[in-house]
């Protein structure tokens, strides 16, 4: 009897011991995934910022061709090819068994999907950019985040609060707002007729992306292998190589390999033509780079979360266009930046909220549990029953 007691007494702290190290793991892991989400929400910030104001001058200065401006905004995936290749000379050293590359087979071909309907995207998105100002285009793509809050539900089931509710319901409002009045900002020398085909394109992007972005996190879910970054990189590859030759053959009908420079006020861009491929370079890298951050961000968050992040840097491009570009900034706009900036900090509020109650909700399930450890065999039985 004494010798069960004594057992009994040296095992406990072990079940202790081990509830604490899973404990400390589980943190350990949350904080393993914090940094190389905070660097894609970094990379997501810079090219979603940036690239807009790129895209932009090369229409103000003479650009007309829309399939070149879409097969751009993902013409950079060979860029990819840099850390793959270290990545697979590291991974084949440290192991004695083949390496695969690029996953499945089925994750290969949902992927190439997704390009072929992301290079869709890219050209409304370019059709849009070329009659409309920056600000104007940057506010409707803010939409997004509602059309995926919205597919997000159906595809991956996402739990919504009433904070990230209210986000969506005003950033919806802030487009809204824009298109009451959407006509007073039209760009001189653009038709009327245009401009509103450059608005319904321009929405016609946020519906479309806003389906892309739970899709691609349906497919991580369903995926049958681990998801590394690598593999994140790799799918961001293949998404970009298919959605590049869609763009190709777009270029190729439109004969804008031979035209690439000329357009109707391309004189200026002939005249430059240093300037003029520096500006489709940076805007290939800084697409490319908020391209692989949204991925990143997908697979070690949400595609909501994805959503937030782009939208998140429409008051960052909003402030730029107006600097560089001498953009007015009318009351239709303030109300919808106001809107947009209230709907943000609606959302990560929430968010903060309910990881402290996931935290609260942690904490006394461990008390509890080392409690019931504490306590005698009849005591616990006591309680159970």
């Amino acid at each position: 009897m004494e010798t069960v007691v004594q057992m009994e007494q040296h095992q406990r702290p072990v079940e202790i011991n081990s509830n604490t190290e899973s404990n400390g793991a589980q943190k350990t892991n949350k904080s393993k995934r914090i940094a190389p989400l905070c660097f894609n929400i970094f990379l997501t910030a810079i090219g979603w910022s940036a690239s807009p104001l790129l895209f932009r001058i090369y229409f103000l200065h003479g650009g007309k061709r829309k399939w070149l401006s879409a097969f751009i905004q993902t013409a950079g995936f060979p860029i990819l090819l840099v850390p793959l290749f270290f990545s697979y000379l590291r991974r084949r050293s440290s192991n004695n068994i083949r390496v695969v590359c690029f996953g499945t087979l089925p994750l290969v071909l949902y992927m190439s999907i997704i390009g072929l309907t992301t290079g869709l995207v890219d050209f409304f998105y370019a059709y849009g950019a070329s009659y409309l100002p920056v600000s104007t285009s940057s506010l409707l793509i803010s939409t997004q985040l509602g059309f995926t809050a919205f597919f997000a539900f159906l595809l991956v089931k996402q739990k919504f609060t009433s904070f990230s509710v209210n986000s969506v319901v005003l950033l919806t409002l802030a487009a809204a707002a824009l298109g009451i009045h959407s006509a007073g900002d039209k760009p001189e020398g653009e038709s009327q007729t245009n401009y509103y085909i450059g608005f319904v394109m321009a929405l016609s992007t946020a519906v479309v992306y806003g389906f892309v972005l739970p899709l691609i996190e349906l497919v991580y879910n369903k995926s049958k292998q681990e998801v590394t970054y690598t593999l994140v990189m790799e799918t961001q590859f293949i998404v970009g190589l298919t959605a590049t030759l869609f763009c190709a053959v777009g270029m190729a009908i439109n004969k804008d390999f031979q035209n690439a420079g000329h357009g109707k006020r391309g004189r200026g861009v002939r005249n430059r033509k240093a300037n003029y491929y520096l500006v489709l370079v940076f805007s290939a890298v800084l697409s490319q780079a908020g391209n692989v951050g949204l991925m990143g961000v997908i697979n070690y968050s949400s595609a909501l979360l994805g959503g937030v992040v782009t939208t998140s840097c429409i008051p960052v491009t909003e402030v730029l266009a107006i600097f560089f570009f001498h953009e007015k900034f009318d009351g239709e706009k303030g109300v919808a930046l106001a809107l947009s900036l209230w709907g943000i900090v609606f959302y990560f509020y929430g968010e903060y909220k309910n990881n402290r109650k996931k935290d609260d909700k942690e904490k006394k399930t461990m008390q509890m549990t080392t409690t019931a450890d504490d306590l005698p065999n009849g005591q616990i039985e006591l309680l159970t029953v």
